[in-house]
């Protein structure tokens, strides 16, 4: 290979797998994305370690799971990444837009940090900050959208965080990102160094506020919606029924769920997540033009993921904070002719986290011993490589999540389990049969043996884990 290649990483906040036209869904509209697939090798198998933001974030950027850096819930502190490993080897690194570290400006290798957090973050509970979009949002004197401005609408309890974007297009923070990524790409001085530049999306995390241009291409087409039965919602776990009540009463981002949505709101809730998703993809399109004007592409990779999914309404769920595949399976996929064979669509069962040891590895940094990670290099390149036996998730009791003491996911290509550290009762499907997780086979005495079998795995993880410490994570 060439010298060290510039590392485009892209990461975009609660998106869906099944987001982006060229992986097989002809309602998105997304085609700067689906060139990345076409040219690119993509994952259909690529799953996170854990169902919430930040220690989805902390396990990706330090290659452990989230009982190996310590980093179980939102606000962990978390403040060590491979990313030093690629400065000390050389690299300029920077980050535009969402890490969602802790603390939110905490250095964690970067040499240059243009931090873009929430879009919701003015309440009360939550950590105070002040970004680069609301210095912008200040500058101009506007308040920003968010719970705090959308309560007072007639329809906010009724309207599933689906908000029109009412500011200049400028201002929606999935625009504000890109056109800072960009100046950084255009304005900012050619860095003489190999760079990894890392820019984190807001959208389509809610509240779901897509400009209704984009929105109105999605409106009247036929979408997926979810399809829920009584008999589903009573057959979940009492942590899973709890954690649904809460959404209902209490609104995290702006979004009040509802226990039976009509066609019409559900509709409309994803016509405006696609829409986001088709604003972001234009927006990559003129990342990579700028990259490409700028000379960054002449010898690059560029990876494209999410750290989980949205359920939008699934399972009777909104957001995240479960193990159904709308939260736990994420796009994936990376770009770049030198390094990258074009049109692979690997099957193989990974986890979000080996992009980390994928990125040190095409840079030629030694992936440290004690991370969890495996690096992709192989399959990237077309070469056979041993697929993970098992894919894992796992998330602590939080102010969300407040069912369960923790949450424990297994999965492999044909079966999954949710254990609950607390409670007899989990979840076990089977997935060649049931590939829309609707039949929980936890008490079914024809897979008592099953379901044994995968919690032995879980321990035989766990032991093993313990066993290969990561001790510069700590």
């Amino acid at each position: 290979m060439s010298a060290q290649p510039n590392i485009i990483f892209i990461i975009t906040d609660q998106q869906r797998y099944e987001t982006i036209q060229a992986l097989g869904y002809p309602y998105m509209d997304t085609p700067n994305l689906d060139r990345l697939v076409q040219e690119g090798t993509s994952f259909s198998n690529a799953f996170i370690t854990a169902p919430s933001c930040a220690p989805s974030r902390a396990s990706l950027f330090t290659g452990l799971y989230p009982h190996s850096n310590g980093v179980y819930k939102n606000d962990d502190p978390w403040t060590k990444s491979w990313v030093e490993l690629l400065s000390e080897a050389g690299y300029h690194c920077v980050n535009v837009g969402k890490m969602h570290t802790s603390p939110y400006t905490t250095p964690m290798g970067f040499a240059e940090r243009y931090v873009v957090e929430n879009k919701d973050r003015q309440h009360p509970n939550l950590p105070f900050f002040f970004d680069e979009w609301d210095k912008e949002l200040r500058a101009r004197n506007i308040q920003k959208p968010g719970r705090e401005t959308y309560r007072s609408r007639e329809d906010y309890r009724d309207s599933l965080g689906v908000f029109d974007w009412s500011l200049p297009e400028e201002l929606h923070p999935d625009v504000f990102v890109a056109n800072l990524a960009k100046w950084w790409i255009k304005d900012r001085p050619k860095v003489q160094k190999p760079v990894f530049l890392q820019i984190g999306f807001p959208g389509p995390h809610p509240p779901f506020d897509s400009l209704s241009r984009y929105t109105e291409r999605y409106m009247d087409k036929e979408l997926p919606l979810p399809s829920v039965t009584e008999e589903e919602i009573a057959s979940q776990p009492e942590a899973l029924k709890k954690l649904r009540k809460q959404h209902m009463v209490v609104d995290h981002d702006a979004v009040v769920h509802l226990d039976k949505a009509t066609r019409e709101q559900q509709h409309r809730q994803r016509a405006t997540y696609y829409a986001n998703v088709t604003m972001i993809d234009e927006q990559i399109g003129e990342i990579f033009d700028a990259l490409d004007e700028a000379g960054y592409l002449e010898n690059a990779v560029v990876i494209f993921t999410s750290d989980h999914g949205e359920s939008l309404g699934d399972h009777g769920h909104s957001q995240k904070w479960n193990m159904y595949d709308a939260v736990t399976k994420v796009p994936m996929v990376v770009w770049g002719p030198k390094y990258v064979q074009q049109g692979q669509k690997n099957k193989g069962l990974t986890q979000l986290m080996d992009l980390g040891a994928t990125v040190l590895e095409l840079a030629g940094v030694p992936i440290p011993q004690d991370m969890e990670a495996r690096s992709l290099v192989p399959a990237l390149q077309g070469q056979a490589m041993e697929e993970r036996r098992y894919v894992f998730a796992e998330h602590s009791r939080d102010p969300i999540l407040e069912g369960t003491e923790f949450m424990t996911m297994i999965r492999d290509h044909n079966w999954k389990l949710v254990h609950l550290v607390d409670d007899e009762y989990g979840q076990l499907f089977d997935l060649q049969n049931d590939p829309e997780e609707v039949v929980n086979l936890w008490n079914d005495p024809k897979h008592q043996a099953k379901k044994q079998e995968l919690i032995t795995a879980i321990l035989s993880w766990r032991i093993r884990s313990g066993l290969a410490t990561a001790k510069g994570y700590k």
